[in-house]
């Protein structure tokens, strides 16, 4: 069962998104931080994909985190378009307004092209 990491404060997006993703089958995990993300890897968990909000990627110390982990998984950046933050390479962006269906569609092609 592949293993989703969704990364924001926001509760409701990480909730919302959490829940459908495990009615799709998904083992979905809700983290407040990306330091809350680094201790689940750390204790062995590893993400096939992270949703992670782009506020994040603001903070040089928390973006190279990020970059580094990019390089392995693909990463889903949900983001402002009012401030948006530095492009991440390599991950996919989805600017808000933006809703939790179409986040959800995005993890699962993801997932998808990645098992084939």
């Amino acid at each position: 069962m592949p293993v989703v990491f969704i990364v924001s404060r926001e509760w409701d997006l990480r909730g919302a998104v959490r829940a459908e993703l495990r009615e799709a089958g998904i083992a979905a995990m809700g983290m407040e931080t990306v330091d809350d993300m680094a201790r689940t890897i750390a204790g062995g968990v590893a993400p096939d994909l992270v949703v992670l909000d782009g506020d994040y990627l603001h903070h040089p110390p928390t973006r190279q985190a990020v970059q580094n982990l990019a390089s392995r998984v693909p990463v889903l950046v949900v983001d402002s378009r009012a401030n948006p933050a530095p492009p991440l390479p390599g991950a996919e962006l989805l600017s808000r307004p933006v809703q939790v269906k179409e986040i959800v569609a995005r993890v699962l092609a993801r997932l998808g092209a990645a098992r084939s």
